[in-house]
């Protein structure tokens, strides 16, 4: 999604211009950002607008990944917790059981992603690698994360 909206692609631009109606920010793991941040102009320029909508979990300058109501500020466990040990060692047993298509490697971030929309219960994300995703999260067992192909 990322590359894509780096790319300016009209779906991925559309699909992102619709987030900030929601409630819960789109969540953008950090190592799915270091995958895609490059220090020239255009990729800043779009990378920066797209982080204003976006949370990166633990991290302090990025925005709440709920957006503020008349109640006040609420948090959201899956997104204020980093990664545990066991987390990381199941996105690593992932890597290992993933069934993914023809011709593709292990991917750490990949399964990151999988990992982190699995947590988040009845995710849906949105991606360029809808197979290896659904590969990671046919590993991991889930059945309410939904994957759509930007």
């Amino acid at each position: 999604m990322l590359i894509g909206l780096a790319a300016r692609k009209a779906k991925a631009v559309r699909i992102h211009k619709g987030l900030p109606g929601a409630p819960h920010r789109a969540v953008l793991p950090g190592p799915v950002l270091a995958r895609v941040w490059r220090p020239d102009p255009a990729t800043v320029h779009a990378m920066s607008a797209v982080l204003k909508e976006c949370t990166v979990p633990q991290v302090r300058s990025s925005p709440a990944a709920l957006r503020p109501t008349a109640a006040g500020q609420a948090e959201r466990i899956a997104c204020a917790t980093a990664p545990d040990i066991t987390d990381w060692r199941r996105i690593g047993a992932v890597l290992g059981t993933a069934d993914l298509p023809a011709k593709k490697w292990p991917d750490a971030v990949d399964a990151s992603v999988a990992w982190t929309a699995v947590k988040h219960r009845s995710a849906v994300v949105f991606t360029g690698d809808p197979g290896d995703i659904g590969a990671y999260v046919g590993a991991i067992g889930a059945e309410d994360v939904h994957i759509v192909a930007v």
